[in-house]
């Protein structure tokens, strides 16, 4: 893959033969961010586990202190009394059954995450082929099935992400943006990292984290270390 003059003037700052410390490896990646556009950093963490064994399998949430850096929208499926909560809390939208043919037929997906009261899964589970594979289907573990649509649609705005492994046991989330101080960027790692320790299964034989890398949108890898971790 050939890549561009900036990028390559950035590659040149990091040295691929060693391991970060996390603070070095948060101060570099703002001096790799080449773009014209306020970079998003990403944290991508390769795993011991074997997702094809539900019981190695990760997903949960966190909600990081100092937010995403973008404004997320959020749809909820209510009914009820859950409906006013929900729009007073600040969802994007709120409805039920006749929000299905507008996603299933028109392909309408004008949001970030979805959230969704128990009982209305019956309804959202019909658009399971359509919310699944784009990873956006509720789930209870992080948080998105719940009778408190308040909480719920609170964190998400003040920066709550979602973790999950991909099919290659990787784990790919935001942790920032490159406007962000170093102290921040590094205390949204921090709080990403210790949420990523807590929730090792108990049947993961061997090394948990493999590797950790940082990087902006644009900018090459930084291996950050595991040790601490």
């Amino acid at each position: 893959m050939k890549h561009g003059k900036k990028y390559q003037e950035a590659a040149k700052l990091v040295d691929r033969k060693i391991q970060y410390e996390p603070a070095e490896a948060v101060a570099l990646v703002k001096k790799t961010a080449t773009a014209k556009f306020d970079e998003t950093v990403e944290v991508h963490i390769r795993t011991g586990c074997d997702g094809r064994h539900a019981e190695q399998q990760i997903r949960g949430a966190v909600v990081l202190p100092n937010g995403t850096g973008r404004s997320v929208k959020v749809l909820v499926f209510a009914k009820g009394d859950k409906v006013a909560e929900a729009e007073a809390a600040g969802a994007d939208y709120v409805g039920g059954d006749e929000l299905i043919p507008k996603i299933q037929n028109e392909g309408w997906l004008d949001f970030d995450v979805v959230v969704a009261t128990p009982d209305m899964m019956g309804v959202v589970g019909r658009l399971g082929k359509v919310l699944g594979p784009k990873g956006l289907m509720p789930n209870p573990k992080a948080g998105t099935v719940t009778m408190d649509v308040t909480k719920a649609v609170n964190d998400i705005k003040a920066g709550k992400i979602e973790y999950r492994l991909d099919k290659a046991n990787i784990i790919h989330v935001p942790v920032g943006k490159v406007s962000f101080d170093e102290a921040k960027l590094q205390e949204n790692f921090d709080a990403l990292m210790e949420a990523i320790a807590k929730a090792r299964p108990s049947a993961v034989k061997g090394q948990y984290l493999r590797s950790i890398t940082l990087s902006t949108t644009m900018g090459p890898g930084i291996k950050v270390s595991t040790a601490k971790y």
